[in-house]
């Protein structure tokens, strides 16, 4: 199948707007896609056509729309060669995703001197709730360091793992360097020392194929909002022998079996760890999203994403007082980088005005700045409704700002 950029282009109807005068470039992808018109018709066909709660109706339309919440959950697992679509739970977000395990396995795996490791790439949304089972449990939190060029350490990682270790939580992407981790290997070394392990994809599922069975990751985690769908929904996906011990996370309606006074039983999986109304026109319409991206092609998307990185990044390099931040040889379609001594907020402000989206700051991964002795950096992310003409339109405006800031 031909890969016609700009017949998908025109699925985006955001993109053909301009800001400040100029035509819009949105190189934030990293932070949240753009969504297509089929995502945004399916969301909206929910309102207009089957709106009902889900689950507990007997009437048409509670039927109808159950049916496609259920859909979709389907096509998630599909989409990540889950076992079973009742691995799948559904959340509103890869946040909510980590905070569920890290309250769920947490307060029924570990005590305290219990330890989990992380990395020092983690975005907040990996760190933080960790540090919250730290202080509820007396949890030790260990952390792998990452090198000069942007890769995790992995002799460390090894020298890490130990009869404490109860869990290794890692990015399967960088959000901030787009480094690829080796998560095959750090799954085959934890689960060597009987270590179950959780891999962030918030920046890996709309990138890279995904197939949890042959990672045979324990748990996989993801944002809608970061894969063409829409906000407010993420999926934390498990394997059933881990689902199936941990307590629930929230309790409420559609999580229970049966409630009295006396006590209360929790229903079966998924049902245990999605307590209350979901966002049933979300997941449908992430589900929406799965469609999109396998009619475009999955293997062309990818392979066109890697090809537009690949130019962007041979051609940033032509800027006078360019910087990148992480020189991996693994890697995909986020580059961040610092302009000579320019603050990234004054770059990021400057390019605002000459039409361009693109993400500055810390990028909720301040232990990395930290790291490499940064306060932040300028991120483009691409995505492949973006193109090797607007890469040009950086490096021409890049010049321009560096420049008027030298």
């Amino acid at each position: 199948m031909a890969f016609d950029i700009r017949k998908i282009r025109a699925d985006f109807p955001i993109l053909s707007q301009e800001v400040n005068g100029k035509p819009l470039v949105y190189f934030d992808n990293a932070a949240t896609t753009q969504k297509p018109l089929a995502v945004i018709d399916a969301e909206a066909g929910v309102y207009k056509t089957i709106n009902s709660n889900i689950h507990r109706g007997v009437h048409h339309l509670s039927n109808v729309c159950t049916e496609a919440f259920e859909d979709a959950r389907k096509k998630v697992a599909g989409f990540i060669n889950a076992d079973s679509s009742d691995e799948i739970i559904f959340t509103r977000g890869t946040t909510e995703s980590v905070n569920l395990l890290s309250f769920s396995f947490g307060e029924t795996f570990l005590k305290e001197g219990d330890e989990v490791i992380l990395t020092e790439m983690e975005h907040h949304s990996n760190i933080v709730p960790w540090q919250l089972l730290a202080q509820r449990r007396g949890v030790a939190i260990k952390v792998v360091p990452v090198t000069d060029n942007g890769e995790l350490d992995m002799q460390v990682f090894g020298e890490l793992l130990n009869e404490k270790t109860r869990l290794v939580a890692v990015a399967h992407i960088s959000n901030v360097m787009g480094t690829i981790n080796p998560v095959e290997e750090i799954i085959a070394l934890a689960h060597a020392a009987d270590v179950p392990v959780m891999i962030d994809g918030a920046q890996a599922i709309h990138h890279l194929p995904v197939d949890v069975q042959k990672l045979n990751s324990d748990f996989y985690v993801f944002s809608g909002h970061k894969m063409y769908a829409p906000t407010g929904v993420g999926v934390l996906y498990g394997k059933r022998k881990w689902l199936e011990m941990m307590k629930p996370y929230q309790g409420g309606g559609e999580m229970i079996d049966k409630v009295s006074f006396s006590g209360t039983t929790f229903n079966d999986l998924p049902y245990k760890f999605e307590a209350g109304t979901p966002n049933y026109a979300g997941v449908i319409g992430l589900g929406a999203a799965i469609d999109y991206l396998q009619e475009q092609g999955l293997e062309e998307i990818w392979a066109y994403e890697h090809e537009l990185f690949e130019y962007a990044k041979e051609k940033m390099q032509t800027v006078p007082g360019m910087r990148f931040v992480g020189q991996t040889a693994n890697h995909t379609s986020v580059i961040s980088f610092l302009l000579g001594h320019s603050h990234p907020f004054d770059v990021g402000t400057l390019l605002d005005k000459l039409g361009f989206a693109l993400r500055t700051g810390h990028h909720c991964a301040q232990p990395l700045m930290d790291r490499f002795q940064i306060s932040g950096t300028v991120r483009a992310s691409f995505a492949f409704y973006n193109t090797k003409e607007e890469v040009d339109r950086l490096v021409e405006a890049l010049l321009r700002v560096g420049s008027m800031l030298s």
